[in-house]
């Protein structure tokens, strides 16, 4: 059945296109009066805002991503500019009202629309293949970290050739804490778990690795960029897993053997006599199941006092750092492995409010009453 030519003018597409340019020019205006510019917008779209990842890994894995957001970009694009023309240029008029003629089947367009799709996933099969390939490969390497994640804790030893620790970090964040390694040299991290499963997220290096129990996890990567990277865990542990960051040191190389000799002497240091009596009045603390038994301290202005810290939590190290109110440290003492206790000599502060806190654990906190 033949039909009458269809009628294609009128101001519906006019004024569709008016609305869609008043709405761009509404966002993009909001995006501007918020400090977002193109640039930012666009870079939004990207792994960390479009920076370049810190890890040849990382590298990677956003060249792969790259290439899947431009695909369905493209293809996204495609489809949307085909249904709004779909929509303006076929769409039903005054005096439309009948069918229009009807097509059943074209082998020619079902060829196509399945072969692209096809090509398109088996491309995208090989070159996900060989990044996972290029992420999971196992480097040699000179420097071997064990990562030990434990709730709500992260603890590096440092090893050497025979697989020894040489030392171990238990501070987690801080010039003196967190994972040091160097840049532009090949790294082997083991990461294992001593409860429940946790997982080593570092956002810049574009990697996330579970730590499961009863399992070592082993990869390698090689740090590109110095710098301080954040690093978390990213599997729901309990109560404190916000707690459990960490944070990535990259050194150049040279920095970095200085470095490492510095821990080891340290480590292989004759430890300082304790004190032999206590130094003005005791404070009691203990630290139990992740947490000070009590969040109050009590202590008097202007003269050295003693805290007797016991920590009671087996295998987890814990210590007392006190801090005033700005938040600068005013005493920090030596971190404890448990079940185990110490006395720590505390010097004369001035009347006020300070800030007690375990280094390794920042969700232990109390306050400490100078008067």
């Amino acid at each position: 059945m033949s039909m009458p030519p269809r009628s294609r003018t009128g101001s519906g597409p006019l004024v569709a296109g008016l609305i869609i340019l008043v709405v761009v020019a509404v966002v993009v205006g909001v995006l501007a009066a918020a400090g977002i510019t193109p640039e930012r917008a666009w870079d939004s779209f990207f792994p960390v805002g479009g920076a370049t990842p810190a890890t040849d890994r990382g590298v990677a894995t956003r060249s792969l991503y790259n290439i899947v957001f431009f695909i369905g970009a493209t293809i996204f694009v495609i489809v949307e500019v085909m249904i709004v023309f779909t929509v303006f240029r076929y769409r039903r008029k005054p005096g439309d009202d009948t069918l229009p003629a009807q097509t059943h089947g074209n082998n020619l367009v079902e060829v196509i629309w399945t072969a692209i799709p096809t090509a398109i996933v088996l491309f995208l099969f090989v070159l996900s293949w060989q990044t996972l390939n290029t992420v999971e490969a196992k480097a040699v390497s000179d420097v071997h970290v064990r990562a030990v994640a434990a709730r709500f804790q992260w603890r590096f030893d440092y090893l050497d050739a025979n697989g020894a620790t040489i030392f171990s970090q238990a501070l987690p964040v801080g010039p003196d804490g967190g994972l040091t390694l160097p840049v532009g040299e090949a790294v082997t991290v083991t990461l294992k778990s001593e409860d429940v499963i946790h997982a080593f997220y570092v956002p810049k290096f574009l990697f996330k690795r579970d730590a499961v129990p009863g399992r070592d996890n082993t990869f390698s990567f090689t740090v590109e960029e110095p710098g301080t990277y954040r690093g978390q865990c990213a599997e729901l542990c309990g109560a404190y897993h916000g707690s459990m960051i960490f944070e990535v040191h990259a050194l150049p190389k040279a920095d970095f053997e200085t470095w490492l000799k510095t821990q080891v002497d340290k480590a292989n240091a004759t430890p300082a006599p304790l004190p032999s009596g206590a130094a003005g009045p005791t404070v009691e603390l203990t630290a139990k199941s992740v947490a000070y038994t009590t969040n109050t301290l009590l202590a008097p202005a202007n003269t050295a006092f003693t805290i007797h810290f016991v920590n009671a939590d087996a295998g987890v190290p814990h210590n007392v750092e006190i801090k005033d109110s700005a938040g600068t440290s005013v005493f920090k003492g030596e971190i404890i492995t448990g079940q185990s206790e110490t006395t720590y000599a505390v010097p004369a502060l001035a009347a006020g409010t300070y800030t007690f806190a375990c280094t390794v654990h920042p969700n232990m906190t109390g306050t400490l009453t100078v008067q």
